[in-house]
């Protein structure tokens, strides 16, 4: 028989000891402390193998600190050692100590056997913290010790160059890699995909011998942030298996490439084969009912939601449903669900909610969250600030949303992003004061991007400004060509000029540039399906005929009513009869007349616009309000207007000054002798301003030389915030002979 040495003999018994072999079990520090000094009283301490196990349970116990002064006390620490307190340190609050670890390592142990174990900790550590000149030094070690023939030591390498955003040599280091596993090749395409470079992702995605869920998934993400639905749609067919990040994805890669029924469609799919929604599922679904901006769907998700015991606090789900209820025009449901997440000082749940109000127009609302925000000293970020200004903006709280830019900066140190230099300029363009709007343009510290120009542009055509929206016009399409509304907006200028050679210059040059006119379009979801509306399109024929049937009744009606056309709003160069037949026919009156056909008669109407409703729409609909007794909520391009017994939620704070410039140039339509005047119009001889308590604008305008004996004026005392509590005030009031325009 052979002889036995007796190192190992020694380490066979030190394995074999009791007091080695009970420190797996014990559960709390104290314990661990005691077996730490029983291995000192019997010289355990002096076997590395028992040392290392020591320290190794005392990492597990987070006690880095213990583990740490018992390393520094070893005379010899072997590779094994440093590799378990490396490996502790991983993942600390201070990976730092890792790369001194292993510099220690290098400087002190004899030989490099065993040290090859520590390096994917310390190339993770590397990756972590962006050190590209540590991670170049031990990448020339691997090479120089010819490690990297380890797969292992390999991926590592590749995974921290693609982490720190060296794809280059991250994608050396793969090509010369002797042996690719999945690990590799899923590395690469995901690392890719994190970079935004998928035509690469899809170039190692061809080249891979095998594919597995990872790489597929990977590359259906990598396509929807690219917005190649069809591609991502073409991995997902192929797949044999599916798990819930695959159908999370594709449902992303819909909403992303703004095709939200379709995703839709996949997450009712995804429910059918019995894939259980995880929540970034449910923020995805969430994502694409707000777009979509039918609260039917929405309801029934959150019903989902409830049932099957999904917290509102896993992830984003409670800042996405506070986003969709504002965004299907809920805004009550919102605060709703704001409310009951008010204790977890999310700042985004925070966020959804001031936007949300924003959208709404409840600037004063928007400013009461903030301040609730500040009593409970949490901190606002940067996209706090921009749904405050723009709350501001849609509000015409043009004080607020000064002293808000400011304090942003002074008090939070938030430095100014050009979304929020925007939000400053909409607000000075929106009340026409164009001096500060172009200062702020002059003193940003950035180029004004389309966006900013954009609204200066709308502000121009709203306050009939030519020559500043000439200007606007120009760089909006110096900066994008292909961008048809900008030319829709100067040629709106223009019209209302009464420019029409020029109206027709911009339409030829439209024509030259292949570029045409996005048509008005507006959707009404009805028996849980979309209907959409385009003037000029055929409808369906099951319902057509009925449609334009019903919306002459409606313009017939209201005319009966006071209702008056405001033909300003068809800048196009034709005859009276022509605009009043092109005004019956907008795509929302159409929507309204189908809904008020197949809704049932208490249901409230909501109506989604892809572009901006006009004054005429306006006025139309708050007198259908009104008039067929129903609640109409309309989103726009902008914001949402909720059209409740005549009264506007908007407070029409966009279309007064609209219909303040009209109104020298337009003839006025007389109302019949001593009329009551309970509802705002466009064009006719009383326009009646109702505001909200927080900002309170009348505007009376009667036509030149006519008398109204009496006037009633309906003032709405409760905030729109909440609906459910209307409190109306009504006031005689005595009118005598107005001429021309004048303000109480």
């Amino acid at each position: 028989m052979g002889k036995v040495s007796m190192a190992g003999t020694t380490s066979f018994l030190v394995n074999a000891n009791p007091t080695v072999t009970i420190l797996e079990n014990c559960k709390k520090m104290a314990e661990l402390r005691q077996i730490h000094a029983h291995m000192i009283k019997t010289s355990l301490v002096k076997h590395n193998f028992a040392i290392s196990r020591l320290v190794n349970s005392c990492c597990l116990h987070g006690a880095l600190d213990y583990a740490s002064s018992i390393f520094h006390r070893i005379e010899d620490p072997n590779p094994f050692i440093f590799f378990t307190l490396i490996k502790g340190f991983y993942g600390s609050s201070n990976p730092l100590q890792c790369l001194i670890l292993y510099a220690h390592m290098l400087s002190s142990s004899k030989s490099l056997d065993g040290v090859e174990f520590s390096l994917p900790s310390v190339l993770k550590v590397c990756a972590e913290l962006g050190a590209l000149k540590e991670a170049m030094q031990i990448y020339g070690q691997i090479l120089k010790n010819h490690w990297q023939a380890d797969s292992y030591v390999s991926n590592s390498v590749v995974r921290m160059f693609l982490e720190i955003g060296e794809i280059e040599l991250a994608r050396r280091v793969f090509d010369r890699m002797s042996k690719r596993d999945l690990i590799s090749w899923n590395s690469m395409i995901t690392g890719y995909v994190r970079a935004g470079e998928i035509d690469l992702a899809h170039e190692i995605f061809d080249m891979m011998p095998e594919r597995d869920l990872v790489s597929c998934n990977a590359m259906i993400d990598g396509y929807g942030k690219d917005a190649r639905c069809e591609l991502a749609e073409e991995v997902f067919g192929m797949m044999n298996e599916k798990d819930v990040v695959t159908w999370t994805s594709m449902i992303s890669a819909y909403v992303r490439s703004h095709r939200p029924r379709e995703a839709l469609v996949k997450f009712r799919e995804m429910l059918r084969v019995g894939v259980k929604p995880d929540a970034p599922a449910i923020v995805s679904v969430l994502s694409a009912i707000a777009d979509l901006g039918f609260v039917e769907e929405g309801k029934w998700l959150h019903s989902y939601i409830c049932t099957n015991k999904i917290k509102l606090t896993s992830g984003f789900v409670g800042s996405a449903l506070i986003d969709m209820y504002a965004k299907c025009g809920y805004i009550e449901d919102a605060y709703d669900v704001f409310r009951s997440l008010y204790h977890r000082r999310n700042i985004g749940d925070w966020n959804s909610m001031i936007s949300g109000l924003a959208m709404h127009g409840l600037g004063q609302e928007a400013i009461e969250v903030f301040l609730d925000l500040e009593r409970m000293e949490i901190s606002p970020d940067d996209i706090t600030f921009l749904g405050l200004l723009s709350a501001c903006s849609h509000a015409g709280l043009v004080n607020e949303g000064q002293f808000y830019f400011k304090i942003m900066q002074e008090k939070y140190k938030i430095i100014p992003k050009i979304q929020h230099y925007g939000c400053l300029i909409d607000l000075y363009g929106r009340v026409g004061r164009f001096e500060d709007t172009l200062a702020t343009i002059h003193h940003m510290p950035m180029e004004a991007d389309v966006l900013a120009w954009k609204a200066i542009l709308s502000a121009s055509v709203k306050h009939g400004n030519v020559a500043i929206g000439e200007t606007a016009a120009l760089k909006v399409i110096e900066l994008t060509p292909a961008d048809s509304s900008c030319y829709i907006l100067l040629s709106n200028i223009y019209a209302k000029s009464g420019r029409w050679d020029d109206v027709e210059n911009v339409r030829l040059m439209m024509k030259k540039r292949g570029m045409k006119k996005v048509p008005g379009c507006s959707s009404i979801f009805v028996n849980g399906k979309v209907h959409e509306f385009i003037m000029g399109k055929t409808m369906d024929v099951n319902y057509g005929g009925g449609v334009l049937s019903k919306t002459k009744e409606m313009v017939s009606l209201l005319k009966k009513e006071g209702y008056e056309p405001d033909l300003t709003q068809v800048l196009r160069d034709v005859g009276e009869d022509e605009k009043e037949r092109l005004l019956s026919f907008h795509s929302e009156k159409m929507a309204l007349a189908f809904g008020l056909i197949k809704k049932a008669n208490s249901a409230p109407i909501q109506i989604v616009k892809n572009l901006r409703i006009c004054c005429d729409c306006h006025s139309f609909m708050k007198l259908a309000s009104r008039i067929y007794n129903r609640r109409l909520i309309v989103r726009d391009q902008n914001r949402f207007h909720h059209f409740k017994d005549g009264i506007c939620s908007c407070n029409d704070y966009w279309t007064q000054q609209m219909q303040r410039t009209n109104a020298l140039n337009t003839p006025s339509l007389c109302c019949p002798e001593n009329s009551w005047a309970v509802m705002l119009l466009s064009k006719n001889d009383i326009v009646l301003g109702l505001a909200t308590i927080y900002r309170q604008l009348l505007c009376l305008k009667i036509s030149r030389g006519r008398t109204v004996s009496s006037l009633e004026l309906i003032v709405d005392t409760s905030a729109c915030f909440n609906e459910r509590k209307i409190s109306l005030v009504r006031y005689q009031l005595p009118v005598k002979t107005w001429t021309g325009v004048e303000e109480i």
